[in-house]
């Protein structure tokens, strides 16, 4: 998951410039030759260590190109950071590639262009298996009720655990049904503010890294960020203050480290040095902790025998109007690409969750857990991701409102209920507002 930067909000205006004015290939290809372009963000080796997902997608365009061998796909490496920019430049001058990687958080942007293929129709076709998708994934490669994305990546946030200080404590591991108030309880039992040991970690920087954390809470309590219509914030709830109280008073009770720089770090190596009993992070921080004897466990409810549910930042595959040919043949590619077989393939290479659900009943993926220890639960995990932040416009001044807000109630700047109220407050005035 990426939150969104300057880049990005230059792109949308630029976008918009873009949707006036780009036009897209109609040509038919020569010799029955179909020459595709590919933009991802997967860094080309070396160092071989850092090149696993460019080498494994290589791979598969390989393995599709023999059975297609009138479909050519050159990949070009594009930063995803800045993605969502450089297709609306391409856009501009109708150079967009034919299949571009896009943040999950740059489809309600990406939707603005006339060139982005409505892939609606398309994903009812059996060989997409589009429920196979969570309702997380579906729901962000959707916008205005469109399907413009194919799920690229997906991740979720669980519970990441220190067994050797549970034990140190004599506390019982966490189990699949654990709740919020023995979470409470094994944090305390850790901290040791003489030693500088936490029971758990909080992003404090107000940014989307804080919110998305939050919002995942937020459902387990059975709250909402919005109402049904997306027109008004719903946060501010009874589900939402006890959500934010409950890690008000953690603070309060020193057994949470507010982590005011939290793409830095620091609670990664806290963790990895024995400071911190749990962290809520998502699979790609595991091979963060060499050091520590580590559990995962799915986040806790607030109720016994309640919601565990979790949050997701899904990436789509986006497809560009170059022409019929083009289009028809990257659909064959990302047919191919989801394939359950493939996925798994790509899995085991990665390290990075299989998209779709029945990988996990292929025969070949409890391999998967034993060569990425503790990624079969995050995978597990995915039947916990329900729902996803809107994809509207309007979302990044949300998410910056609601933020800034949490942070002032976890310093005791205002009350739960307080901070909440202000936060749907600007809400509720960007809401208002057409385009955010």
């Amino acid at each position: 998951m990426k939150k969104l930067g300057v880049a990005a909000s230059i792109a949308v205006v630029m976008l918009l410039a873009a949707c006036s004015s780009g036009t897209s290939g109609t040509s038919s290809p020569p010799n029955g030759v179909v020459k595709l372009v590919l933009w991802m963000g997967y860094t080309p080796p070396p160092p071989a260590s850092q090149g696993a997902e460019y080498e494994s997608l290589k791979g598969l365009i390989a393995d599709f190109t023999k059975l297609h061998p009138n479909i050519h796909i050159q990949m070009e490496y594009v930063d995803n950071d800045y993605a969502l920019q450089k297709v609306t430049v391409a856009l501009q001058g109708g150079e967009q590639p034919d299949i571009s990687y896009q943040y999950g958080t740059n489809m309600p942007q990406v939707a603005q262009a006339p060139e982005v293929v409505n892939l609606t129709k398309i994903i009812k076709q059996p060989a997409y298996g589009w429920s196979d998708f969570t309702p997380g994934e579906r729901d962000v490669a959707t916008v205005g009720g469109k399907v413009l994305g194919i799920p690229a990546l997906v991740d979720n946030l669980a519970v990441v655990y220190n067994k050797t200080l549970f034990a140190q404590h004599h506390l019982a591991t966490p189990g699949p049904d654990w709740t919020w108030s023995q979470l409470v309880a094994d944090a305390k039992a850790i901290t040791d503010p003489a030693k500088k040991i936490f029971g758990l970690t909080f992003p404090a920087d107000g940014s989307e890294t804080t919110v998305w954390e939050y919002e995942a809470m937020l459902w387990e309590a059975g709250g909402h960020l919005l109402n049904a219509s997306d027109s008004k914030a719903a946060f501010n709830s009874a589900a939402g203050v006890r959500a934010l109280t409950m890690l008000r008073q953690m603070q309060q009770a020193h057994s949470l480290y507010l982590d005011f720089h939290p793409d830095a770090g620091t609670s990664e190596s806290l963790f990895n040095s024995g400071k911190l009993g749990m962290i809520i992070t998502g699979p790609w921080d595991l091979s963060s902790f060499p050091a520590v004897h580590y559990g995962v466990q799915i986040m806790p409810s607030f109720n016994p025998g309640g919601s565990h549910q979790t949050i997701s930042g899904p990436d789509n595959w986006v497809v560009f109007n170059n022409g019929p040919a083009r289009v028809k043949a990257s659909l064959q590619f990302l047919q191919f690409l989801v394939q359950p077989a493939n996925l798994l393939k790509n899995s085991l290479a990665t390290g990075d969750l299989p998209t779709r659900l029945s990988v996990q009943k292929l025969p070949g993926f409890a391999e998967f857990n034993k060569k990425y220890p503790g990624a079969g639960l995050f995978a597990q995990n995915l039947h916990n991701v329900l729902q996803a932040r809107p994809q509207i416009p309007q979302y990044p001044r949300i998410s910056a409102a609601l933020g800034r807000e949490v942070v002032a109630a976890l310093l005791g700047q205002a009350s739960p209920q307080a901070a909440l109220n202000s936060a749907a407050q600007q809400a509720n005035t960007y809401l208002a507002t057409p385009g955010g």
